[in-house]
């Protein structure tokens, strides 16, 4: 047997090695050059129904290698998120004759083409598949609505940086549909708009929200820098604000001039969708951002105020994160890997902003700001994964798991530096206030560092050392191992000291409060992490399990159902009873847990009743939080 074999594998051998992939070439270095020429980009976003956008380019070259580039380090994604596999149908021509190109083996997202000679424009043609349902990514066209992320329909050519590269972008809407962007427009005919020639990078930073209908709210009448709220909805009832929404938003606006005391845009376009169909998101731009939630947010304006938190975000990012960026983000093109070490600043402190802002704006009470704040105190106060994994390492989370769901989140820990990022600023702004005798704030650096070069599109980079030397201008103080030891600490435990330092406490009580409802309502399930370690989906699915809780000891994973609780079948309001019922009993609250084909029945020892957030004042002490929340004069 053995002979035979080599006879046939020895021809095989050969056939590989006829046939193997050329060497790579290599991708040519971003360099500070102007490309010459203007690359003409043409989307055609019209294919509602099979949800494919279209594109035609036209790219100024002569003849010789080129490489064109697919974007894979995304900004506001803080990874290598390029939807690279929703690109189809690159084909390539010059003269009306095809050129053949080649995907670059290590660099995928390169494609190497040779120009003939003779040629002066590159013609190619593609197709952005835009995904179908959520399992292939997030929904961006719908019959109603559709996002243009230039990002995802975009090439570009290698060897010069994003900034040096002119683009003009043209797009086929819908007939009758109208849009919002930070885009400026040169023309429009019917359902084609041209717009004005930009850097590349400017347009990549310049997404599309349009729809069949479509509201624009102006934010700050009679501004000079105006700001305007650009609208679509599954329906036209959905668009209907009163005016005393308006106000909150427009306050909102005020608000954050009057912290930053700058603005960094010609204009700014909230891009903001309510939709049951158009993906959720929450997206930052230097002169826009990408909003969606569900329908309901002014129709019903008493249930939604937990999801106010957004716009304020995503706008303060105009200043945090757009224009002035950590040196780690500071890439010369968009296939150049970004570094993410100071995104507890870049998102950490937005988280702090856009919870402020919505409070002192009126977008959300300062009752439901302080229940917000419980919520997430606890959260981020039993991560038992701190023990091993620092939160300044989660900055690490967007590349190493690509927001992608996690079976042990509360052990395995998840992007942390925005939410424990936002404590350590409270932790700082008390920390300010207390050795100021109250009459300094975090105020006066978000002035300081965020309000220079008043009107400035020009990014302006920072290090850590710079966040260092802002801070003691404003308050002199040893900074630097201040905020290292809660960066870099295990300690257990949120760094609560700011919450202390502003005259509350997290406490758990008895009955959940209207933040705890308001967010089972909205993710369909029950929260009975701090009693028994578990939250628990409507149909009884176990959503997430914590690391070391009573619920893990025995043995539950996040791959089990609750089938019934003390041979009651599962509702939530049979388990919370159960738990009322086993506080002052030594009898054990039985489930009989479904996972996989097996079921089994497990006994959770608990006896310490309900466990939900709340905020508590500290007797004796200054109320800090409430004049942080407090609107500005």
């Amino acid at each position: 047997m053995t002979a035979p074999f080599k006879f046939r594998l020895l021809p095989l051998v050969a056939l590989i090695a006829a046939i193997a992939l050329p060497a790579s070439a290599a991708v040519p270095p971003p360099l500070d050059q102007p490309y010459p020429g203007t690359i003409v980009l043409k989307v055609d976003a019209t294919n509602l129904s099979q949800q494919i956008f279209r594109m035609k380019m036209s790219i100024p070259v002569k003849p010789g290698p080129l490489t064109m580039l697919y974007p894979q380090w995304l900004p506001g994604n803080h990874g290598p998120s390029g939807p690279l596999t929703q690109l189809a149908g690159l084909k390539f021509t010059g003269n009306g004759k095809p050129v053949e190109w080649v995907r670059d083996p290590v660099h995928v997202h390169a494609f190497h083409v040779t120009v003939p000679e003779g040629v002066s424009t590159l013609e190619a043609e593609y197709q952005f598949l835009s995904p179908l349902d959520s399992a292939q990514g997030r929904i961006t066209m719908t019959n109603e609505i559709l996002g243009v992320q230039w990002p995802s329909v975009t090439l570009y050519p290698a060897g010069y940086n994003s900034r040096r590269i002119t683009v003009q972008p043209n797009l086929t809407l819908p007939d009758g549909w109208q849009f919002g962007s930070a885009l400026e427009t040169a023309g429009r005919n019917g359902n084609e708009v041209a717009f004005k020639p930009l850097d590349l990078e400017t347009l990549i930073d310049s997404p599309l929200f349009a729809g069949r209908y479509f509201k624009r709210i102006d934010l700050d009448p009679g501004a000079k820098v105006p700001v305007h709220l650009n609208i679509v909805a599954d329906n036209p009832e959905s668009l209907e604000a009163t005016p005393e929404q308006i106000e909150a938003h427009r306050a909102m606006v005020k608000q954050a001039a009057k912290l930053f005391g700058s603005y960094h845009y010609n204009h700014y376009d909230f891009l903001f969708a309510l939709s049951d169909e158009f993906g959720g998101i929450g997206r930052e731009h230097h002169q826009s951002s990408e909003n969606g939630v569900k329908p309901g947010y002014f129709t019903d304006w008493a249930r939604s105020e937990s999801g106010r938190e957004l716009l304020p975000h995503e706008y303060v990012h105009s200043w945090d994160g757009k224009f002035r960026r950590p040196a780690g983000q500071d890439v010369p093109n968009f296939n150049v890997p970004l570094q993410n070490e100071l995104l507890w600043v870049y998102e950490g402190q937005t988280q702090y902003w856009g919870k402020v802002l919505a409070a002192r704006s009126g977008l959300i009470s300062e009752n439901g700001t302080r229940n917000g704040i419980a919520a997430l105190a606890a959260l981020y106060d039993n991560v038992q994964g701190r023990s091993w994994r620092a939160m300044q390492d989660t900055v690490n989370d967007p590349i190493i798991n690509g927001r992608r769901a996690l079976g042990w989140s509360n052990w395995q820990r998840s992007e942390d530096y925005y939410v424990e990022g936002m404590f350590i600023w409270l932790d700082v702004d008390t920390k300010i206030r207390e050795m100021s005798g109250d009459t300094r704030s975090l105020d006066d650096f978000a002035r300081a560092f965020y309000g220079i070069n008043n009107g400035s599109f020009v990014p302006a980079f920072y290090t850590f050392a710079d966040v260092v030397a802002a801070l003691n201008k404003v308050q002199a103080f040893d900074w630097a191992p201040f905020l290292r030891s809660r960066l870099d600490g295990h300690g257990s435990g949120a760094p609560l000291d700011g919450l202390a330092r502003a005259g509350w406490k997290l406490v758990y009580k008895d009955a959940p409060s209207d933040a705890t409802k308001a967010s089972e309502e909205r993710s369909k399930s029950s929260d009975f992490s701090y009693s028994l370690g578990i939250s628990v989906k409507q149909d009884g699915a176990i959503a997430g399990v914590v690391w070391d809780g009573v619920a893990f000891r025995a043995g539950l994973a996040g791959n089990s159902s609750i089938v019934a609780v003390n041979n009651r079948a599962y509702k939530a309001e049979v388990l919370k009873a159960a738990i009322k019922a086993a506080k002052g009993s030594k009898a054990p609250i039985d489930l009989l847990v479904k996972q996989g084909s097996n079921y089994r029945t497990i006994a959770l020892d608990y006896h310490g009743g309900a466990r939900y957030p709340h905020l508590e004042r500290i007797a004796g002490s200054k109320d800090r939080l409430g004049t942080i929340l407090k609107a500005v004069k």
